[in-house]
């Protein structure tokens, strides 16, 4: 039987770009397109509870680096405002982020 979480670390279509995005295989979530980096406000409190309602596409705006969580997207959703991040996926063996696309990606 499946847990929970391997049930909801899917892969998606991107909405902004339409290119498939891969599950990621370390366990953790992707929830952004390692192509153009828009993802879906579809989270309310925690990575992958699903219990946003906005839907809003997630603009990726900025990023930040923490010694303890690494480069981190941040989102801003497009529709309700709402800023989020989350952890690249530079080490993902089939779809990895592509650290020079997101150094690019500044509101500095």
């Amino acid at each position: 039987m499946k847990k929970k979480r391997d049930l909801e670390n899917t892969g998606f279509t991107c909405a902004n770009c339409g290119r498939e995005v891969l599950p990621l295989l370390n366990g953790s979530y992707r929830n952004h397109c390692p192509y153009c980096f828009y993802s879906l406000h579809i989270d309310l409190e925690t990575p992958g509870d699903r219990r946003a309602t906005c839907q809003g596409l997630m603009k990726p705006i900025d990023w930040v680096y923490q010694s303890k969580k690494g480069y981190q997207i941040v989102f801003e959703c497009t529709r309700c405002g709402k800023q989020i991040r989350n952890r690249a996926a530079l080490d993902d063996p089939r779809q990895p982020d592509d650290l020079v696309k997101l150094a690019q990606i500044t509101n500095r």
